[in-house]
């Protein structure tokens, strides 16, 4: 592979290496090629792809809609949940190790629709429910920026390979921080939208609306144009947000007029913050007032430590009910052996959860989620940090912990992530600086239920009044 071509890979994003492919600079297949070198020179390292398809994308590559907005571009998409008829469908467990999906999920056939070309999955936790990616079943994914600490989860594998320029686009998720906290610990983008912005179609709802789809990117730009790709509902959906009459890469290239902003460098419940993060957010806090913008610090009111308990305990219910539906795929009930300890410790209490209680947890998260944004509801943005600490050592958070409730009270470090999936508002974590020792440090900015158009523009504003383009990861595509 001419090495030219990876350097001009590496170095655009996904619009870009779409614009080559309009301009016949480069071709689809090429584009394919580059991205399979890159994977297959980067990934020993950092593992962030668990199964690769390259196959796929090289099929794809020749009928590629030039039109297409990512016409074209490489892609990978994250191993769990989301069915792309062909790939691999095992969220990161032995149970599942055999499952290949055999349909295109509505969102998928958005993404192709967009022009992606799929030549992989990344790496994710067993069931997603780790903010660290170490999955028994295919290992652990290190940080291209520190290989002694995490990626973060539970997009730990698209933000890492995001990071390291295999793809300038993944997918993700996120039901408590799984796009955020990743997308903190690479340096990257990851924007969790809107409660219902885009279909779970062939699913109506996942956690009763806290969990979303979207991806990591390394520039807004590419954000807000994947969101205009893969957004909307179908008829019937559970939620409908209202969606802005010009596209949000339209509304991202506008400088936001003068903005109330809140921000927090105390996080609720007590719980400790790094100073380099504090820092961090403080500084972005001068930058958007140096530009005008009304900025007052505001800490959140609601009691962490009792939400937390109560969103945990009431996802554990859904956890269960979604592994009794997969027994009919897989040809039998799970068992222990099949599943890491935090995973059966989280089916288990999901059994043994009555009718009564859940619906309680249910009304409790909905209540505290009307909280937070009544809370925050004056306000057009609340920054925070996305984590309160910098990464953490590769196996702190530990999925062979049997003790579900020890578990969960490491989380910690993403007490200012989860709110937000509670609420149902997007939240956008943006790489805004490093530490001393050169660790991504990311802040997290929060914005009123439906309106990701007010996060895309600030975010475009730090980008070039921040600009992180020119940071680079000591494992990359880059060096």
């Amino acid at each position: 592979m001419d090495e030219n071509l990876l350097r001009i890979y590496a170095e655009s994003d996904g619009l870009g290496l779409a614009e080559l492919v309009r301009r016949k600079d480069v071709s689809p297949a090429e584009l394919v090629e580059a991205a399979v070198t890159l994977i297959e020179r980067l990934n020993p390292r950092l593992n962030a792809v668990n199964h690769k398809l390259y196959d796929m994308g090289r099929a794809a590559a020749a009928e590629v809609d030039l039109d297409a907005p990512f016409a074209g571009v490489p892609y990978l998409l994250k191993e769990l949940g989301t069915s792309w008829k062909g790939a691999p469908n095992t969220n990161a467990s032995f149970y599942l190790k055999d499952v290949v999906a055999d349909f295109d999920a509505e969102v998928v056939k958005r993404i192709k629709k967009a022009g992606f070309l799929l030549v992989g999955k990344s790496n994710a936790p067993e069931n997603g429910w780790s903010i660290s990616t170490e999955p028994k079943l295919y290992g652990a994914t290190v940080n291209p920026w520190n290989e002694a600490v995490t990626a973060g989860g539970s997009s730990g594998g698209s933000c890492a390979a995001v990071s390291a320029g295999m793809v300038p686009v993944a997918e993700s998720s996120d039901a408590a921080g799984s796009i955020r906290v990743p997308a903190s610990c690479c340096g990257v983008l990851g924007l969790k939208p809107t409660r219902g912005r885009v279909t779970l179609a062939p699913l109506a709802d996942v956690w009763h609306g806290c969990a979303s789809f979207l991806a990591n990117t390394r520039t807004v730009r590419d954000m807000a144009a994947y969101l205009d790709s893969v957004a909307g509902t179908l008829p019937g959906d559970p939620y409908t947000p209202p969606r802005p009459a010009e596209s949000w890469l339209a509304l991202s290239e506008r400088a936001p007029q003068r903005l109330r902003i809140a921000f927090s460098v105390t996080p609720p419940g007590g719980y400790p913050i790094d100073p380099e993060v504090r820092e961090v957010v403080l500084h972005t806090a001068r930058v958007l007032e140096s530009l005008g913008h009304s900025v007052e610090e505001r800490d959140m009111s609601f009691d962490a430590g009792k939400a937390w308990a109560t969103y945990t305990h009431m996802s554990c219910v859904q956890t269960a009910a979604i592994f009794e539906w997969l027994s009919a795929i897989v040809g039998r009930p799970v068992t222990r052996d099949d599943v890491e300890p935090v995973t059966w410790a989280i089916i288990e209490r999901g059994r043994a959860t009555s009718g009564i209680r859940h619906i309680s947890d249910v009304e409790a998260v909905r209540t505290i989620g009307r909280e937070i944004a009544m809370d925050l509801d004056a306000f057009d943005v609340f920054l925070a940090p996305t984590l309160t600490q910098l990464p953490r050592p590769v196996g702190y958070y530990d999925m062979s912990e049997p003790d579900l409730d020890r578990y969960n009270a490491k989380w910690t470090d993403a007490v200012f992530t989860f709110p937000f999936n509670m609420s149902g508002q997007p939240a956008i974590s943006i790489p805004a600086g490093l530490s001393a020792s050169g660790i991504p440090i990311g802040v997290q900015a929060a914005g009123r239920y439906g309106d990701e158009a007010t996060l895309l523009a600030l975010a475009r504003v730090l980008e070039q009044e921040m600009p992180w383009k020119g940071r680079r990861p000591k494992i990359s595509a880059f060096n």
